[in-house]
């Protein structure tokens, strides 16, 4: 147990004694390394040549730092505010120091839930001379985030569609948000088809969560709407794979929306925002909606089930439909959606479908805040593949391609024509699968942030 000084290779600390300056070019630019030196233990952060002038890049060395200092156990680190300041100029210091205390605090993060001989541990930051505001504003971005990845990393027998509302009314409990469960009594009344549809074959009845926070009603109304699929084997068009145990994993939508409200309600932002979850676990059962089968919504659309594993679209559209009750002007829906936006994106960055001006707003925030998005395209003559021939449309594309766009174009279908509405699909980003920054090799809470800054921006 000890107390580390947090230093960057371009110190002046360490550019005047020669033997230091040796040991910090020897450190890999992007990474990170302990020293002893004087009878004091150091950590010398290197930065990437052109890296300075972006947060996220704080955010990475900050994660870094703390996952390795917390793995040997030491006790606390200190930064000074000018060595950060100094390091990166180009950037506004108290945003550095928020997005270095947010990047901190996600790099220590761990779920240990489920070890019974691992104790928690993780080294205290102090930033001397650092605002106490902007260090607030970090703890509680990473906090939020953390809370998005709890929630994604829990076991789907433990946060299930009857237990996620009682997590959620717990979470909000006390605070200026409203929260209303609705049962699987109230869902028929509701005639919310798609979601009674897939949860059919569950052992866990479906519900449908409204988490409402009205800091200044003259604002515009968003709905944020999140998939809450807690398991997903597919249904009875069964997925393949020798391990399916991150399907839990599939209602990171709707964690990527908690956290967003948990954030903007701890912020005290001037927002009027609800959050739509439906939440259901998708089974296979002597009950479980057959492939052919025809749901009929309140709008009046019929969809024919092609696929019972394309089911995210199916409870989402009576998300829309709801937010459209709610005389909602912005709507974002977020899901873990497609496998066909990670092969086009990759594993980094999300698509988002929709208004394009606001699309192009939303790149803007997370290219800053971390969570990343890139705009993509509807095409209209995709619109078309949708087609059946037994109902109104079919929830699955006859293409062999395109499948995260002719997702989209499904759900445009349940969007009211007075919404301006984005789609964001996140299943590449849905977690790690090694260390990486401020990424831990588990769930990524991804989506917070970004749903927080853009209700944040539009709002203004």
């Amino acid at each position: 147990m000890t107390e580390v000084k947090l230093l960057f290779s371009t110190d002046q600390a360490i550019q005047h004694n020669e033997d230091l300056k040796t040991y910090a070019q020897q450190v890999q630019p992007g990474a990170g390394s302990t020293v002893f030196f004087e009878g004091k233990q150091w950590y010398v952060m290197s930065v990437k040549d052109g890296k300075t002038g972006c947060l996220e890049t704080v955010r990475s060395m900050a994660g870094m730092a703390a996952r390795a200092l917390s793995r040997a156990k030491v006790s606390s680190a200190a930064l000074k505010v000018n060595a950060l300041s100094d390091q990166f100029s180009g950037l506004d210091s108290e945003e550095a120091v928020t997005a270095f205390v947010e990047g901190w605090h996600l790099g220590a993060y761990q779920f240990l839930t489920y070890k019974s001989d691992v104790e928690p541990f993780s080294t205290k930051l102090t930033i001397e001379d650092a605002p106490e505001k902007a260090i607030q504003t970090g703890e509680h971005r990473a906090e939020a985030v953390s809370y998005s990845r709890d929630l994604m990393n829990e076991l789907s027998d433990v946060l299930n569609p009857e237990s996620y509302p009682e997590r959620l009314k717990e979470t909000f409990q006390n605070t200026d948000a409203n929260v209303i469960v609705h049962d699987k009594t109230k869902l028929e009344e509701m005639k919310m088809n798609g979601v009674l549809t897939v949860g059919r074959g569950s052992r866990y009845a479906p519900s449908f969560v409204e988490v409402s926070y009205c800091h200044n009603p003259s604002k515009p109304l968003v709905a944020l709407v999140g998939k809450g699929v807690t398991f997903d084997t597919g249904g009875i068009s069964l997925k393949s794979g020798k391990d399916l145990s991150d399907m839990r994993m599939d209602m990171g939508g709707s964690a990527a929306v908690a956290g967003a409200m948990k954030l903007l309600v701890e912020s005290e932002a001037d927002v009027n925002v609800v959050a739509l979850i439906p939440i259901v676990e998708n089974s296979p059962d002597n009950l479980s909606v057959l492939p052919g089968e025809v749901i009929q919504y309140k709008n009046g659309h019929t969809v024919q089930v092609g696929n019972t594993d394309a089911e995210g679209r199916l409870i989402l559209a009576d998300a829309l439909l709801r937010a459209a009750e709610l005389n909602a002007a912005y709507v974002v829906d977020i899901a873990t959606l497609t496998g066909s936006i990670e092969n086009a994106l990759g594993s980094e960055i999300a698509g988002v479908f929709g208004d394009e001006e606001l699309a192009s707003k939303m790149k803007e925030i997370g290219a800053k805040n971390g969570d990343a998005v890139w705009p993509m395209p509807l095409i209209d003559a995709y619109d078309e593949t949708l087609q059946s021939d037994y109902a109104d449309f079919n929830n699955i594309s006859s293409l062999s391609f395109a499948g995260s766009i002719t997702a989209a174009l499904f759900l445009r279908r349940f969007v009211s024509q007075d919404t301006r509405w984005l789609h964001v699909d996140m299943a590449g980003m849905m977690q790690k699968t090694s260390n990486s920054g401020y990424y831990p090799k588990t769930a990524t809470g991804y989506g917070a942030r970004l749903l927080a800054d853009y209700v944040a921006e539009i709002s203004k």
